[in-house]
């Protein structure tokens, strides 16, 4: 299966997340919609994230972060695609 990385901003309700999600290239799943709404999806990888604090504070970085699908609260793709 091909694979693409899909830029993303993520916001939960204490951080803003900017990284990557890995989606297949065309076909069933490579929306970013169809991928974050599998109901049995407890948790996203997300790769070469930054992460900010919403309420100010210093942020920080993981080259891989594991994020429960419970504490999204939005999920756009970035802008810079």
């Amino acid at each position: 299966m091909d694979l693409r990385r899909q830029r993303v901003m993520v916001e939960t309700d204490r951080y803003r997340i900017d990284g990557d999600m890995t989606l297949p290239s065309e076909g069933y799943r490579s929306r970013l919609s169809d991928h974050v709404n599998r109901r049995e999806q407890e948790f996203f990888t997300i790769q070469d994230a930054a992460l900010t604090p919403l309420e100010g504070g210093e942020g920080w970085s993981a080259e891989v972060l594991l994020l429960a699908s419970a504490h999204i609260r939005l999920i756009v793709p970035s802008a810079d695609d």
